[in-house]
C-alpha cells in the first residue's frame, strides 16, 4: 500500500523559504510520478509542481514557476519542493500525490494515492 508523509510546513513571513518533503514507501514500480498540489478552505485543489519517475523531467503550475522547485531522492524516495519568495497567496495545505503515468501532469484525477497534507502560511 502507497504511504506519503509530508513535512516541512510552517509559518513563513511574505519572500522568505521553505522546503517540503514527501517521503514515499509501498509503491511496486521505481517510476512512480510525484507531484505536490496545494488547497485553500472553500477552492479547488491546484497543480504546483511534478516530476517525472522515469526521466525527471518537470512541469510547474503558472504561478510558481521560477519561485518553486520539485527534486527527487531516489536512494531515499523523498520529492523535496524548495520555495522561495513566499507570497501570502501561497498559503494552502500542500498535499504530495504519487501515480503511474507516460507524461507528468498536474492533473488531480490522474492521482489516486494522496499524504495527509501540511500547512504553509506565509504571513507577517
Amino acid at each position: 500500500q502507497v504511504q506519503l508523509v509530508e513535512s516541512g510546513g510552517g509559518l513563513v513571513q511574505p519572500g522568505g523559504s521553505l522546503t517540503l518533503s514527501c517521503a514515499a514507501s509501498g509503491f511496486t514500480s521505481k517510476s512512480p510520478t510525484i507531484a505536490w498540489f496545494r488547497q485553500i478552505p472553500g477552492k479547488e485543489r491546484e497543480g504546483v509542481a511534478v516530476i517525472s519517475g522515469t526521466d525527471g523531467s518537470t512541469y510547474y503550475g503558472d504561478s510558481v514557476k521560477g519561485r518553486f522547485t520539485i527534486s527527487k531522492d531516489n536512494a531515499e524516495n523523498i520529492v523535496n519542493l524548495q520555495m522561495n519568495d513566499l507570497k501570502p497567496d501561497d498559503t494552502a495545505v500542500y498535499y504530495c500525490a504519487l501515480d503511474y503515468m507516460a507524461y507528468p501532469s498536474l492533473l488531480e484525477p490522474l492521482y489516486d494515492n494522496w499524504g495527509q497534507g501540511t500547512q504553509v502560511t506565509v504571513s507577517s
